[in-house]
C-alpha cells in the first residue's frame, strides 16, 4: 500500500491523509510497514528545520550533520514514536522534544564513533540549510521559536513544489510562472492585462485562473500540514500557530 493512499473523510466535508503521522501514532506499537514508511519520508521533508535548531545550539556544521543523522536513524530503528501520545498531536512538536532528548542522553555515547561513520538516513544539503541559517541569525529569536519559521518555510517551500510540479505535468508551466505572484495577494487589472497578453488569453481568464491557483495552493498547504499532525481538527490551530511565529 502507497503512502498516500489512505484517507478518511473530515467534519468539513474535506479529505485528511491519514498515512503520516496519525498513522504513525496508531501503529506506532506494532512497527507497521506503511507507518515506518510515512515516517521515512516526514523525516526527509523536515530535517532542515532540526538540523538549523542544532546549529543554534553551538554545534559546527559537520557536527549538527552527524547529530542529524544519527537522531534520524535512532528515531526510525528504536521506535521513539512509541513513546508518543495521540494527545501530543503535532510531529513538529514530538520531533523537538525528542532531539532535545537526544542530544542531552546519547549524544557522547553515538560521537564516540568515527567522524563521518553514521549512516546517512535522510540527504541533507549542508550548503542550502547553512544559506537559511544564516538569515534567521539576523533575528533574536530562541533557538525554539527559529525552528518553528524553519518548520513554515519548508511546509511553504514543499507546497509550492508541488504546486508548480502540478501544472508543469499539465502543460501549464508559463501560466504557473506568470501567476505565482498571485499567491499571496491580489493582483491589479493591470497585471493581468499584461499576463492576458503575454498568454494570449483574456484578462478574465487569467484571473479565474489565478483564483484556481491561490484556491489550489490553499488545499495543498493544508494537506501537506494534515500529514504532520494527528486530527484534522488540528490543521487550523497549526496554521495560526506556524505562521505567528514570523510576527516574533
Amino acid at each position: 500500500m502507497k503512502a498516500d493512499s489512505t484517507k478518511a473523510t473530515t467534519g468539513g466535508g474535506g479529505h485528511f491523509v491519514t498515512t503520516h503521522w496519525s498513522l504513525v501514532l496508531r501503529a506506532a506499537q506494532t512497527d507497521e510497514a506503511t507507518a515506518q514508511e510515512a515516517l521515512s519520508e516526514l523525516c526527509q521533508t523536515y530535517w532542515r528545520p532540526l538540523y538549523c535548531f542544532i546549529r543554534w545550539q553551538g554545534q559546527a556544521p559537520h557536527e549538527a550533520e552527524d547529530l542529524t543523522q544519527a537522531f534520524f536513524a535512532r528515531l526510525l530503528e528504536k521506535n521513539y514514536v512509541a513513546d508518543a501520545r495521540q494527545e501530543r498531536g503535532k510531529f513538529r512538536s514530538f520531533l523537538l522534544t525528542a532531539v532535545k532528548r537526544f542530544m542531552a542522553n546519547e549524544w557522547d555515547r553515538e560521537h564516540a564513533q568515527k567522524r563521518g561513520g553514521f549512516r546517512q538516513t535522510v540527504e541533507i544539503d549542508q550548503a542550502m540549510a547553512e544559506a537559511h541559517l544564516d538569515a534567521e541569525l539576523k533575528h533574536e529569536l530562541t533557538p525554539e521559536t527559529r525552528f518553528e519559521r524553519q518548520w513554515a518555510v519548508t511546509l511553504l517551500e514543499r507546497t509550492m513544489a508541488r504546486l508548480r510540479e502540478e501544472y508543469i505535468d499539465t502543460g501549464r508551466a508559463k501560466l504557473f510562472e506568470h501567476l505565482s505572484a498571485c499567491l499571496t495577494r491580489e493582483e491589479a487589472a493591470g497585471t493581468y492585462a499584461e499576463i492576458a497578453r503575454e498568454l494570449r488569453l483574456s484578462e478574465a481568464s487569467v484571473k479565474q485562473a489565478g483564483y484556481r491557483l491561490r484556491a489550489r495552493y490553499r488545499e495543498i498547504l493544508r494537506a501537506e500540514i494534515g500529514k504532520t499532525v494527528a486530527t484534522p481538527q488540528e490543521i487550523d490551530e497549526e496554521l495560526r500557530s506556524l505562521f505567528a511565529c514570523f510576527g516574533s
